[in-house]
């Protein structure tokens, strides 16, 4: 008989977990306890934007016309825990206030909210990312509670998806970590991730432990690399250097490649600051602090990036904010996304306002959220309407929209044709043909 899949958990990671399970052909139970996101996706729509995601929902929500009817959602623990074979909990892992570590609340409480009512054999996945010893934790937590005990068995397999690409990553991943206490739950977990399987993604069997290194490790590099090169962006700036041209040299050599070589105003969103933290935190609880105290200074370089950008643009304008109007292109923390947590162009827009500029931003897709984390800052329908009077404006999320504006069309309704590029990705001379000074960061030459 075929499995039958739930998904607990219907925020970023849950939502794009449960459409692709039924694109792959699985009958799957959505569940949430917020009765809104439920009512939202069983109308066919996301609470949040990820290019291709909505398209891929409305193919399989039941009660919607031309859908295959293989994914429903439900608030209810008990249909849940009746309904599924096998059980993803997707829930969020969020940074402790004041604190580095990780709030295991909503994990835990999705444990013992679906435990009771797993009276026959089931897998449990957990997909958040969790600090390492966690797994092994819950596992006896699940047995304890459930009613079959030990025929509930819990496996590990963390998520990978980048905002913007979490459709392609989910249903063809470059690689499916699990972390299994036997055999039974690499089988079952084999039947889920057949076609992917099948489509060459590598299957990686190991141990709780390592499975729940696995992510935070991965960010911990990409993060390293990032605050890397930005790290370079400031010797640069010092000795007069292109940390463009830089990044393009070092980049040759196959052992470093050019991903994530690119200089700007660091990283944010909701995974990799505070995976860097709670790994850091949890390292310090297992006596082993002193191996990541150098995350601790790629932190550091990220946070000072925005620092750095803020006095570029109070430089540019003569010293002082007061009185000046700034535009700011980009809210989101990356592109493709309408993501603002954490995000280093809110947070240098924001500082800026604070210090008594007039922000006008502008994003594609992320303005409603911006506009809930900072109220105060003005808001414009489109870049042109942004930029209207600006002394000087930011170029602080890569937008493709942002890459193809036209310079001489912005020029002529701007105050001064000044623009700083916070992201390396705009073309220096197309806009100094059109009369614009532009500066970017790492590259006082360009």
């Amino acid at each position: 008989m075929a499995l039958k899949i739930t998904v607990i958990g219907t925020g970023y990671l849950g939502a794009t977990h449960a459409a692709a399970m039924a694109e792959l052909g699985f009958e799957v139970l959505g569940l949430d306890v917020v009765p809104e996101k439920i009512e939202m996706l069983q109308r066919g729509e996301v609470p949040m934007y990820e290019p291709g995601l909505e398209e891929l929902l409305r193919r399989h929500v039941a009660g919607i016309e031309g859908a295959s009817g293989r994914l429903r959602f439900t608030t209810s623990y008990e249909e849940a825990g009746a309904f599924g074979d096998v059980h993803f909990v997707c829930v969020n892992t969020p940074q402790k206030h004041g604190e580095y570590a990780c709030d295991m609340t909503y994990v835990e409480s999705a444990f013992d909210a679906l435990a009771p009512h797993l009276s026959r054999p089931a897998l449990v996945v957990g997909k958040s990312t969790v600090p390492v010893g966690s797994a092994a934790r819950l596992a006896e937590r699940l047995a304890a509670a459930a009613p079959a005990g030990a025929e509930v068995e819990l496996a590990w397999n963390p998520e990978f998806l980048r905002e913007g690409f979490a459709v392609q990553d989910t249903l063809h991943p470059d690689r499916i970590v699990v972390g299994v206490a036997g055999e039974r739950g690499e089988e079952l977990l084999r039947e889920v991730y057949a076609t992917p399987i099948a489509e060459g993604s590598p299957f990686i069997v190991m141990d709780y432990p390592t499975s729940e290194l696995v992510k935070t490790s991965a960010n911990s590099f990409l993060a390293t690399k990032i605050s890397f090169i930005n790290a370079m962006a400031e010797v640069c700036e010092a000795a007069d250097g292109d940390v463009v041209k830089l990044a393009e040299a070092i980049g040759h050599d196959e052992r470093i490649g050019k991903k994530f070589l690119r200089a700007g105003i660091g990283f944010g969103g909701g995974c990799l600051p505070k995976d860097l933290r709670a790994f850091m935190a949890r390292a310090g609880e297992l006596g082993a602090d002193q191996a990541l105290t150098f995350l601790r200074e790629i932190d550091s370089i990220n946070m000072r990036r925005r620092g750095h950008m803020v006095e570029l643009t109070r430089n540019a304008v003569g010293g002082g904010f007061l009185g000046k109007r700034v535009a700011v292109l980009g809210a989101t923390f990356k592109p493709d996304s309408d993501d603002v947590r954490d995000s280093p162009a809110l947070n240098v827009a924001g500082q800026i306002h604070l210090q008594g500029g007039q922000v006008t931003v502008y994003d594609p897709k992320g303005m409603e959220n911006a506009r809930r984390v900072f109220p105060t800052l003005a808001y414009a329908d489109t870049a042109l309407d942004a930029v209207r009077g600006a002394d000087v404006v930011l170029h602080l999320t890569e937008w493709r929209e942002f890459r193809e504006l036209d310079p001489a069309t912005l020029g002529d309704v701007v105050a001064e044709r000044r623009i700083l590029d916070g992201r390396n990705a705009l073309d220096p001379e197309l806009w100094r043909k059109a009369g614009w000074t532009y500066r970017a960061l790492g590259r006082p030459r360009a």
